[in-house]
Order: structure tokens, then sequence, then C-alpha cells
């Protein structure tokens, strides 16, 4: 059985307030532990975060009835206040939030104080990108003619894969989905009709994004070299592709149209290969793409449209990603930027 709160020590005799909260608080866990059957490590969780909310309410002097989402607010921003992250905020803010639906959903309160009090939000981490040089040396990379992966039956075919990929991918600042379900060129039959695909011509790609939304991004001159190098070897990796793979751009190892998860593979295989100091993945690329991109242009909204993003705020992120750039070559080049020791 869950160990029940305990009353506060030194107190005579806890006061009627007191009293109700905390029967409420032992009868919750026993509900947790007995009925939701929950960990007693979980358990152990929520019964830390009931006793902060008694301990708070009694410092208040507090009903349990009298607990209202102003005094919740105050006790999210003491915590926060005090160190506590976000996201522990936020599981501390979901046990007792818990508690008080369970009181209202068997007419105990009237209310829950919890339910719209929000933690902080967390700061969003940068994303990774290469630098331009990294960005490069990966695309291009081809190894010597006297290494393992040269001399391999597979090599040509998996170098002529693994560089159209890349370039691809740092060119047009693609998600690894929309890479995939890409075709050789518009195909529509009554088995298959494609997601995206080359257009060769106007050296554009158009891709089927987030949301079911398409759009059409442009393609360099050295990742479409990439590619009809891709497609020159490409027939011997489907002797025996089926009929919805026959018009995919790129096939695995098994002449099947190739998975994410090959494409990560071999990235990070290449990655190695080329010498780079970070373990790259797929949208690192993409990544890379809007970085280096608005370092050049300062286009933010042209970058948006290239990128797909629904908002802004999501392409925003990359203008701290430049902010950093900029502030290194600051802290490089300028005579005022040393400083004090």
């Amino acid at each position: 059985m869950a160990s029940p709160i305990k009353p506060e020590p030194g107190r005579g005799g806890a006061p009627q307030r007191d009293a109700e909260l905390r029967q409420a608080c032992n009868e919750y866990l026993d509900m947790l532990r007995h009925a939701r059957r929950l960990s007693p490590r979980t358990l152990t969780n929520y019964r830390r975060d009931l006793e902060d909310l008694q301990t708070r309410a009694q410092s208040h002097e507090l009903p349990l009835a009298g607990i209202t989402p102003h005094h919740i607010r105050t006790w999210v921003a003491a915590l926060h206040g005090g160190g506590m992250t976000p996201r522990a905020i936020a599981a501390r803010l979901s046990g007792w939030r818990g508690l008080f639906t369970w009181l209202g959903q068997h007419g105990r309160l009237p209310s829950n104080p919890v339910q719209d009090v929000r933690a902080p939000r967390a700061a969003r981490p940068l994303p990774k990108a290469l630098s331009v040089d990294q960005a490069v040396a990966l695309a291009s990379y081809a190894p010597a003619a006297d290494t393992p992966e040269a001399s391999t039956p597979a090599g040509p075919l998996a170098r002529a894969r693994g560089r159209a990929i890349a370039e691809l991918l740092y060119s047009s600042g693609l998600r690894v989905s929309e890479l995939v379900g890409l075709d050789m060129r518009y195909t529509r039959t009554a088995e298959h009709e494609s997601a995206g695909w080359v257009d060769w011509d106007a050296c554009e790609v158009t891709v089927l994004g987030k949301g079911g939304k398409r759009r059409t991004v442009p393609v360099g001159a050295p990742a479409l070299q990439a590619l009809r190098d891709w497609l020159a070897l490409r027939p011997s990796a489907s002797p025996a592709s089926v009929a919805s793979d026959q018009a995919a751009l790129f096939l695995g190892p098994r002449g099947r149209r190739i998975s994410p998860q090959r494409v990560w593979e071999e990235l990070r295989a290449r990655a190695r290969a080329a010498g780079l100091p970070t373990a790259v993945h797929p949208h690192m690329l993409r990544h890379s793409f809007a970085s280096h991109l608005l370092q050049s242009s300062g286009d933010l909204r042209g970058v948006q449209e290239l990128l797909g993003h629904a908002s802004i705020a999501s392409t925003q992120i990359y203008t701290r990603l430049d902010f950093q750039h900029l502030a290194k070559v600051y802290d490089t080049a300028h005579p005022r930027a040393k400083k004090p020791r």
C-alpha cells in the first residue's frame, strides 16, 4: 500500500483544513496504486508532488476548497525562481492537476484550480548545423581509389547514391521523408501516383511535406549532376524491383524504394568516412541548408517558404544560429572583441 502523507510534525494536531487536504491526497494515492496500478517509482513521484502541495497550502493556511488558480500560479513562480526546470514544473503541475480532477469527478470540488495553469515554456534548443566547409566536404566526399570502400562490388553504386542523397539534402533542405518519397519524374498510373518528383528541365523538386502541403524547391547544379551520376547506375540496383518501386528516385540495396533508416545509416557512414567530427543525420543537413542560406541572404520569409514551415516562428530559430555565426566572426576578427582577463 502506498505510504500515506503524514501530518507535519510539531504542529500539535493539524487543523481541520490540513486534515482534509491530507486525507484527499492519501485517498488519491491509494486510487493510483490499486485502480491504476502505477509503479512504486511513479507513486513516489506523485507522493512528493502532493506533499509539496500540502506544505504550500499549510503555509498559506488554505483549506482544500480555498486553493485558487492565483495560488497555483504563485507556487509555480516560486518553483521556477528556485531553479526547477520547466519540464519538472510541468510534471509537478500534472500531479496536482490529477488530484483536483479526481476530486471534481467525485463531486468534492466545484472546479480545478490547476486546469488552465501551464508551466513556463522551456527554451527551444538550437538545431545542430554543420559549418559550410563541413557540409561541402560531406556532400563532395569521394574515397581514394585504394580504400576498401572503393574496391567493393557495390562501391560505385553506394557512393553514387550516398553523394546524390547528401547533395540533394543540403541543396534543397528536404526532410528525409520527402527525400525517400521522390520519384524520378512525375508518374500517375492505376497503381501509383507520385508524392514527389524531380523536374529536370526546371531544376526543381516537388515534394509533399507536413500536413499534406506541397511545395517546390530548387536543386543546385552539383546536386543535379550527382543525381544524374546516380541515375546512370540506378538500373543495376533494380533488377527485381516491384512495380510500386520502379518510379522511385532512390533504391536501396535490395532494389526497393530506400527507407528513412537506410538514409540515416548511409549518411552517418559517409560522415565518418569524410572525417567529420560530429554525428550527422539527415535533418542536420536541412538545418545547415537553412542556416547557410539565411547567413547569405537574410531573407527569413524566403527561407520559410523553402523549408515549408507553416509558421515563421519555426524559421526564426535559425536567426539565433546566424547570430552565433556572426558573434564568432566578431570575436575572431574585431580588434576590440578581446574579453578582459
